[in-house]
């Protein structure tokens, strides 16, 4: 195993290790907290971190086997398997995300109605929509043997062996990734960029109020009216930076796999040895990105996971203060005798 094998091998490993603690989390503050489960949103961020946790204990350690040993990592029955999942996750990952930026779509633009427009049955729906959606692209695959070990990404995926079939093979790839990775695109773009435009409008409301004051208060503070300057250019400034994280990632992690699906179809390109392996692997970075990106850097996560954190502490402290107590009166007791 060469140097990039290994340092291809090594960004598996941290990707796993980063994804299995941070869905966990994820998917223990959901367990915990009942107001979390209660809001619509949470069926969508279940199914994405289920999703992202099977495919860490499935897809990932295979991938990584197939990259140390340069060839097929499991008989043909769990390739197969594999790249099943593979495909169906993939989708399904894609289509959560443009689930939930539908959510905060309807959130955004109508706060008022949000709940009646989106409710848990509704939400439950939409899932079910995902899945059926995600199923079927591997299932058609199965039923025409499209599932098979592929050695440019080292991964059980969507592969066909047989000349005769690479027309329809690409036919069936192109359309894949358009009602699954285009399509997301297309719903997180125009969603956002809704909730954009709303997200400014509120700010500018908000930032006539504020001059309005500043100008009625003239004697304020020049700290003061600089301080509420600069409140207003952070509002503008972290609306922006969150919708361009939630897309950047999505692009970031999913666009270059993507890329070379689609040009691995062309016989004229000749795509470098490792090249599929690390888009494979940036495509899997996004299930250890998602907790951070929809999850855990939110108010109500952070307040769970301290709230799991100090129970879990002071479990420990009970637990060692009872053990102290018990030693001590071990020891005591036979100089009592």
């Amino acid at each position: 195993m060469n140097s990039w094998d290994a340092g291809l091998a090594g960004l598996l490993v941290g990707t796993m290790a980063v994804s299995l603690l941070s869905n966990g989390l994820v998917l223990l503050c959901l367990l915990h907290s009942a107001d979390l489960r209660r809001q619509a949103p949470a069926l969508f961020t279940l199914n994405l971190t289920c999703g992202n946790l099977l495919c860490t204990a499935v897809n990932m350690p295979l991938t990584l086997a197939g990259v140390v040993a340069q060839r097929q990592p499991a008989g043909d029955r769990l390739c197969r398997l594999a790249a099943f999942l593979d495909t169906f996750l993939a989708a399904n990952a894609m289509l959560s995300m443009a689930a939930l930026s539908i959510d905060r779509w309807v959130a955004v633009v109508f706060p008022l109605s949000y709940r009646a427009k989106m409710r848990l049955r509704d939400a439950a729906l939409m899932v079910a929509y995902t899945w059926l959606h995600a199923l079927a692209f591997p299932a058609v695959a199965l039923a025409l043997s499209w599932l098979d070990f592929h050695p440019l990404y080292a991964s059980c995926v969507l592969c066909a062996r047989r000349p005769d079939e690479r027309l329809r093979f690409a036919v069936f790839t192109g359309a894949f990734h358009a009602l699954s990775f285009l399509l997301a695109l297309v719903v997180l773009c125009c969603t956002y960029h809704k909730v954009l435009q709303v997200a400014r409008s509120h700010c500018k409301r908000i930032d006539v109020i504020t001059m309005q004051t500043l100008v009625l208060l003239v004697d304020i503070h020049p700290s003061v009216r600089d301080r509420c300057l600069q409140e207003q250019k952070q509002r503008r400034q972290r609306a922006t930076r969150k919708i361009s994280t939630f897309i950047g990632t999505f692009v970031v992690c999913f666009a270059p796999y993507v890329i070379t699906r689609l040009l691995e179809l062309c016989s004229s390109v000749a795509l470098g040895p490792h090249w599929g392996v690390l888009s494979k692997c940036l495509a899997y970075s996004k299930a250890a990105s998602d907790p951070f990106v929809y999850s855990l850097l939110r108010h109500q996560y952070r307040r769970s996971c301290r709230t799991i954190l100090n129970r879990f502490l002071h479990r420990r402290s009970s637990r060692s203060s009872g053990l102290t107590g018990d030693s001590h009166s071990q020891n005591i007791l036979p100089t009592s005798e």
